[in-house]
């Protein structure tokens, strides 16, 4: 009996890319089941690893450039060139929060401007076609940086240019847009965005993500006035109001800044990574699905690669399995994330650094454990319809 397995991992942040954890997978499926026929497709949600992602699934071309990085020091940023001339951007790249130690953090001095650079880099490269992932910033600048380093003039009430951070943003009166690159004009945007925050406000940008960037109280305060004046800069300039826009608030408000210039629509992350490397197709084609990233919890729910994909198994009637590195003590509704089951891999308690060495063998481990109950199932059910036939 023919088993076709498609493997669908998301990155095991800081340990596992989401190759390595696709491929420990397949090593389980394949000790279980040497017949098994594998297709690993890694996945992404927009933040850090969304290029090698696509790189791995799709094949194509690593490209570095110098930029500038959150606090204005110059750092290489990796973007993706795909073999049908798409380029694949993560902000996080070139701001990035692993780019400022945790006692350099702040958002009223970041700014996504190395971004703004990429993307010109993109656009000498001839790419008509970006996917941009917004995750994982250090910036609360609305994404003025990246509209400054396009052409963006940014000015307060005087007439003085503001420079592009997070502390220029309630100072802002007027934004000029009128010398900005003209070659965006013929760019396509596929922007991948996982959180429904909006750009300001108790759900906002400041509010919800600020703490992890550094900031607290006064200046949290401070950054969401910003935002809020922003918000009325971008009406103006633009003529489109991004107050309530779903996921507005993603990577500091760039989301909302992007939406707002550029008219973009703002796309879970696995639908960009369906549409690009025919992942429906795949699971079509499966028997059995998996997927899995480093933590399963409520979150994970809410618009994340996990929701995404289950989705997709749900409607082509494929069983979808989640291996994890830990289940959150909230993670309860497996039924509900339209997951066929969900399992921590560790083998039992140890210390957490042990556990990152062991990822790959648990991942392994629990792979074959789950295609072994699988495969014996089918077998069982087969036997049962032979017997009553």
């Amino acid at each position: 009996m023919t088993l076709n397995v498609l493997i669908a991992m998301d990155s095991f942040k800081g340990n596992l890319t989401a190759l390595q954890a696709g491929r420990a997978v397949e090593r389980g499926v394949l000790c279980a089941c040497p017949a098994a026929r594998t297709r690993v497709i890694p996945v992404a949600d927009g933040g850090e690893g969304t290029v090698e992602a696509f790189l791995a699934a799709v094949g194509g071309e690593k490209r570095t450039s110098v930029v500038h990085g959150p606090l204005g020091a110059l750092t290489k940023a990796s973007w993706g060139l795909l073999p049908d001339g798409r380029a694949v951007v993560e902000l996080a790249a070139a701001s990035g929060l692993p780019l400022v130690a945790k006692d350099k953090r702040s958002p009223l001095r970041a700014s996504t401007r190395g971004t703004g650079e990429q993307i010109r880099e993109v656009l000498n490269a001839g790419c008509r076609t970006i996917v941009l992932g917004l995750g994982g910033s250090a910036t609360i600048d609305g994404g003025l940086g990246i509209l400054t380093a396009l052409g963006a003039r940014a000015t307060d009430q005087r007439g003085n240019l503001l420079p592009p951070c997070g502390a220029s943003l309630e100072k802002i009166a007027q934004l000029d847009l009128s010398q900005m690159d003209s070659r965006l004009s013929g760019l396509n945007w596929l922007v991948m965005c996982d959180v429904q925050n909006v750009l300001c406000g108790p759900l906002g940008a400041a509010a919800v993500f600020g703490p992890q960037k550094g900031a607290r109280g006064k200046t949290i305060e401070r950054l969401d006035a910003g935002l809020a004046n922003w918000e009325t800069v971008l009406l103006q300039a633009t003529g489109r109001d991004v107050s309530t826009l779903p996921g507005g608030g993603a990577a500091g408000g760039a989301a909302a800044g992007l939406a707002a210039v550029f008219s973009v629509p703002l796309l879970r992350g696995i639908d960009v990574v369906a549409e690009l490397t025919g992942l429906k197709d795949a699971m079509s084609w499966a028997d059995l699905a998996f997927t899995g990233e480093g933590r399963l919890d409520a979150q994970t729910g809410f618009g994340k690669v996990i929701s995404g994909l289950s989705a997709c198994a749900k409607s082509c009637g494929v069983p979808l399995v989640a291996l994890t590195g830990s289940l959150g003590g909230d993670f309860k509704d497996i039924e509900a994330l339209g997951l066929s089951g969900a399992f921590a891999i560790g083998a039992g308690p140890c210390p957490f650094a042990q556990a990152l060495k062991r990822s790959e063998s648990d991942l392994e481990r629990m792979a074959g454990t789950v295609t072994r109950l699988f495969t014996q199932s089918r077998l069982q059910k087969s036997d049962r319809a032979a017997t009553e036939s």
